[in-house]
């Protein structure tokens, strides 16, 4: 397949990129460092293109079968998470290819007995001031995606901790918060990877959002 991921240079993008490649499908990596994406690994069927994402066209994603949204932005201006699916969707608009898959936040998973969004917990941190409004932000576009018939998209959720790592065997659900056997909830880069390339080579959802844990 010919994947397009956009933010290919970040935590998630270049474990997304190392999965893909492993795989043999033809990977587009968008990113604005053109340094950044000279780190990327040498491979022939890796295209790069420095970008900036807000600039994508219909045109530039039209040979693509997939787009993976793999943006992050800084707390300051988390609201671009919101902007940015809102502009793939314009530029996508009654199509049915490419598929669009957003990484989205942990923040709009439910947990507890009463399945209260767990943003409400982030947001009791004495120290969330400072990122409260990435969650937030990620959550308001997974609700924006929600209202979209139109564009054919899957959102995807890691768990409470997002980390750098390979990948693990994986705990997959679809809108609560996941817990390992030992009470962990986190996701490594590379159990995200995995699981976004496993939905995109056997998709098992439409217009909706799931969520993976390391095991």
């Amino acid at each position: 397949m010919k994947i397009t991921i956009i933010g290919a240079t970040g935590m998630a993008g270049s474990a997304l990129v190392a999965e893909a490649l492993k795989r043999g499908h033809q990977v587009t990596a968008l990113a604005r460092s053109t340094e950044k994406l000279a780190a990327l690994p040498t491979n022939p069927n890796l295209t790069t293109r420095a970008v900036d994402a807000f600039g994508v066209t219909a045109a530039d994603l039209q040979t693509a079968d997939v787009v993976v949204d793999a943006f992050a932005t800084a707390p300051a201006q988390a609201y671009l998470h919101v902007d940015l699916a809102a502009h793939l969707v314009h530029v996508l608009r009654e199509t049915t290819t490419p598929r669009l898959v957003f990484i989205l936040g942990a923040g709009s998973l439910l947990t507890g007995d009463d399945r209260h969004l767990f943003v409400n917990d982030i947001a009791k941190d004495p120290h969330a001031a400072s990122f409260i409004s990435v969650p937030q932000n990620q959550l308001k576009e997974l609700n924006f995606l929600r209202e979209v018939e139109d564009v054919n998209w899957v959102g995807v959720s890691p768990a409470a901790n997002f980390h750098p790592g390979e990948a693990t065997a994986a705990l997959l659900g679809e809108d609560d918060l996941l817990f390992n056997a030992q009470q962990e909830s986190g996701t490594s880069a590379g159990t995200m990877a995995v699981a976004i390339l496993d939905e995109i080579e056997d998709p098992q959802h439409h217009n909706s959002r799931f969520t993976v844990a390391d095991k």
